[in-house]
């Protein structure tokens, strides 16, 4: 069977292809896949190794079997559209706004709102960055905020969660993603506004390409331990 694969980031970048097509056998695995990108690609096996294969917009386990017709995706480690809720989640790349998050999740029931800004830092470890290249997966994207925004409400009944992060060109002190959370009370908005960014570093599939005076790079953990198909951890 032919399978198109969709290539995103660093990878994409050393197989110099946004997507490719394999031929497998019927009843192949994720398992398989990765092993055949590993020989096809020796390049880039390294990178391949340390991502995660996401079937049909969800991450893919390795014993899963693939069928004729999936939407592949290989997403490396990420650093941390349209959609039909463009109010509450969305990918973009217009400038972000935090009185329009504030806005959408303002509720009567809401005492308190909380607002997280990420911004283009220009000097890290006395390295200066030119500027920032975000992309993403976006439906994916779109759908993991989601899942996000569903275990906060587990968590912290009654908060109402918002989040939208920039891709493209980023200059140094612009905002690269914002998360707007209203709750009744204070406590709740901080514990689910730290909740809400470090799942979206953990899971969401965005990724950040620095570029220095003196070179470029991918960030997320390239080569290291990475599994956004574990559990979340509540605490």
């Amino acid at each position: 069977m032919e399978i198109r694969i969709l290539l995103f980031a660093a990878v994409a970048e050393t197989i110099g292809q946004r997507s490719i097509t394999l031929q497998l056998p019927p009843n192949a695995s994720v398992r398989d896949l990765v092993h055949r990108l590993e020989e096809e690609y020796p390049k880039a096996a390294e990178q391949i190794r340390f991502a995660v294969i996401a079937r049909n917009q969800e991450y893919a386990d390795p014993d899963e079997t693939i069928h004729p017709g999936d939407e592949i995706a290989l997403i490396p480690p990420v650093s941390g559209g349209e959609t039909d809720e463009p109010s509450l989640f969305a990918i973009t790349e217009e400038p972000l706004s935090a009185d329009r998050l504030i806005a959408q999740v303002s509720n009567p029931q809401a005492g308190a709102v909380l607002t997280f800004a990420g911004t283009v830092r220009e000097f890290t470890d006395g390295r200066r960055t030119v500027h920032l290249e975000y992309e993403a997966y976006a439906p994916m994207a779109i759908r993991e905020m989601k899942a996000i925004a569903q275990e906060i409400h587990q968590q912290w009944p009654g908060v109402r969660v918002a989040m939208v992060h920039r891709v493209g060109k980023l200059e140094p002190e612009e905002i690269s993603v914002l998360i707007a959370v209203a709750s009744p009370h204070r406590p709740e908005s901080f514990e689910a506004g730290r909740y809400a960014i470090e799942r979206l570093k953990e899971s969401v599939p965005i990724w950040k390409k620095e570029i220095w005076e003196d070179g470029t790079q991918w960030q997320g953990s390239q080569t290291g331990t990475w599994d956004p198909r574990k559990p979340a951890d509540p605490s």
